[in-house]
């Protein structure tokens, strides 16, 4: 990550304060820049061929590339939560992951036969949709076919998101022998009257049990999703559930803004928008998660993320080594990301790939022994520049600018002419510190974090549309 030493050791030790002209200002949406460019840039000029091409690429330069990174994409849900935008499949018909698991394990085969088999990991991450919908015996076949395809290093990251309705104690065991050393839990609000209206009913005390269970079988890190900005939420309620998370302490934690895009997402129509707090509320209720989780011991890592101040997150924040992938913030170096299942996206190279997103599109290209890319992007030299000059805004808070030079051999001032232009108003709403040779985000700079990197982002300027993001605050 291209940022200087100075931008380092930067934590928000209280949450600033904010005028009302400001808020007005930045209410706008935005992208997450969990990828630069982002995903609806990606075309379908990208296909197949180019991911091979990229695959095969990726195998001449393996030493050099060093180890990957693996996400699995488990798109089965026993139930439909409102808010959510993720890809699902909404069934409890749990036979039908048996041809799902299946195809998994053929584009795994497709992997090992372009890269060869045993490949290094260093980071496994299954998301969803619901990883636990599989049964234990499910989850012991896709490990085996995983590690028969690919090497887990000893020291690997390997992470499952859970659903803490359906979990149990003896699940998180099972996991545990299958060699899952992280969890994230699903929380997102403690409220019995939010939960109705996002229909994800769910106790704290089945979380806390949850808690308990992984403390005792020794997960290194236990992470816990939270939502600001759901229907039905207030700052008395909000304040109840901050404590209650406080109390269970995960070492991680991810704040997440509800966005609210029915025309994209359908089950979101069922959320009733006069329910929803208004844009003042939803960054009251933002300043009083920030506050409460820095008085009860947390760094804050930046837009959504906070980490206990001894957790790896935190330490790599200090050190200058966070970096930022389809998953949030990471300790891991900004590796090779292989990607498996419906509508995963993934990174090799200097290329983007996202795979097809519904079961049958993805089945066909699968059964027939073709990897099921759909769509992807070849990054240019100057999609690699803002890259880099993004990715060190969001996880460093900050760019020095000479790096930048070195790095892609421009001049930054002549190259960003008109994005450093264009930051003096930012500037002067306070949110970023502009000096001759780079820029900081100030305390108050981490609420709109977004909206700084936005300025360097081309093809948002280009194309002139924000609609389809999540709203900045």
């Amino acid at each position: 990550m291209l940022a200087g030493p100075a931008l380092h050791n930067r934590f928000m030790q209280s949450p600033p304060s904010f005028s009302r002209d400001i808020l007005a200002r930045l209410d706008k949406n935005g992208p997450r820049y969990t990828s630069y460019p982002t995903a609806d840039r990606y075309d379908t000029c990208f296909g197949p061929d180019q991911y091979r091409q990229a695959l095969s690429c990726r195998a001449q330069e393996a030493d050099a590339r060093g180890a990957l990174s693996l996400y699995v994409h488990i798109p089965f849900c026993e139930s439909l939560c409102y808010y959510c935008a993720c890809n699902k499949v909404i069934t409890r018909h749990h036979e039908r992951a048996a041809r799902y698991l299946d195809a998994l394990q053929r584009e795994m085969a497709l992997h090992s036969e372009l890269v060869g088999r045993g490949q290094p990991v260093s980071q496994l991450h299954f998301g969803g949709g619901t990883p636990t919908f599989l049964s234990d015996a499910e989850l012991d076949g896709l490990m085996a076919a995983l590690r028969s395809h690919f090497h887990l290093l000893p020291d690997a990251e390997i992470s499952v998101e859970v659903d803490p309705r359906t979990a149990t104690a003896e699940r998180l065991a099972h996991l545990a022998g299958l060699g899952f050393n992280r969890l994230s839990l699903g929380v997102q609000d403690f409220d019995p009257a939010v939960q109705r209206a996002v229909h994800r009913i769910q106790s704290y005390e089945s979380v806390r049990d949850l808690m308990h269970s992984a403390r005792e079988l020794g997960y290194a890190s236990v992470n816990m999703d939270l939502i600001y900005g759901l229907p039905l939420q207030t700052a008395e309620s909000f304040a109840r559930t901050l404590e209650q998370v406080c109390g269970l302490r995960p070492d991680r934690i991810a704040l997440y803004g509800y966005a609210h895009l029915p025309e994209r997402f359908k089950a979101q129509r069922r959320i009733l928008p006069a329910e929803l707090p208004d844009g003042e509320t939803r960054v009251a209720l933002l300043g009083s998660a920030i506050a409460r989780f820095l008085e009860a011991g947390y760094d804050y890592i930046g837009m959504d993320h906070f980490a206990l101040h001894d957790d790896a997150l935190a330490q790599a924040k200090r050190a200058g080594r966070l970096h930022r992938n389809f998953q949030g913030y990471s300790t891991q170096p900004d590796r090779d990301l292989i990607a498996l299942g419906v509508s995963a996206i993934g990174r090799v190279g200097a290329t983007y790939s996202q795979n097809a997103k519904t079961l049958d599109d993805y089945y066909a290209c699968i059964e027939q022994g073709e990897f099921a890319v759909e769509r992807g992007l070849a990054m240019s030299a100057d999609d690699l520049l803002r890259r880099d000059v993004i990715m060190a805004i969001m996880c460093q808070g900050g760019l020095d600018f000479r790096a930048i030079e070195q790095a892609h051999g421009i001049a930054f001032e002549s190259y960003f002419a008109e994005e450093l232009q264009a930051l003096q108003s930012l500037a002067g709403m306070g949110l970023v510190h502009c000096r001759p040779n780079g820029l900081q985000v100030s305390d108050l700079g981490w609420y709109f974090v977004r909206a700084v990197a936005m300025v360097f982002d081309r093809h948002l300027r280009e194309r002139r549309t924000q609609a389809q993001y999540s709203r900045i605050v």
